[in-house]
């Protein structure tokens, strides 16, 4: 569906698939894709989990603060408590991406 090579998908990728897939114009499908981020973004920011059957759940976790090290210098350097955005994949992704990882290299995916 959308990259026949390794590398980034983006919202443009994403507005023109669903142009493609679902029929609507150019313009509804990007302004579709952009309420759909949209919202995924606010319910997140908000602390809630964002599940996608199918898919994977997106979550927010928080981390305390911490001691690093800056690598270069091996100065010590104060983290602050912060939150961080977790994905965990669905079952059915998973194993989507391992059968497409044991397809030979020549195979399309337009062939199955």
């Amino acid at each position: 569906m959308m990259g026949e090579t390794m590398g980034t998908v983006t919202r443009a990728q994403l507005s023109e698939a669903v142009h493609k897939e679902v029929g609507l114009s150019r313009s509804d499908s990007a302004q579709l894709v952009e309420s759909v981020l949209d919202e995924v973004c606010a319910e997140l920011v908000n602390g809630k989990v964002v599940k996608i059957s199918s898919f994977g759940s997106f979550s927010i976790r928080r981390k305390g603060g911490r001691v690093g090290r800056n690598p270069k210098t091996g100065e010590e350097v104060p983290i602050a408590p912060r939150r961080v955005l977790v994905f965990r994949p669905s079952h059915v992704l998973k194993e989507q991406i391992n059968q497409a990882a044991r397809k030979p290299v020549g195979s399309s995916p337009a062939a199955d």
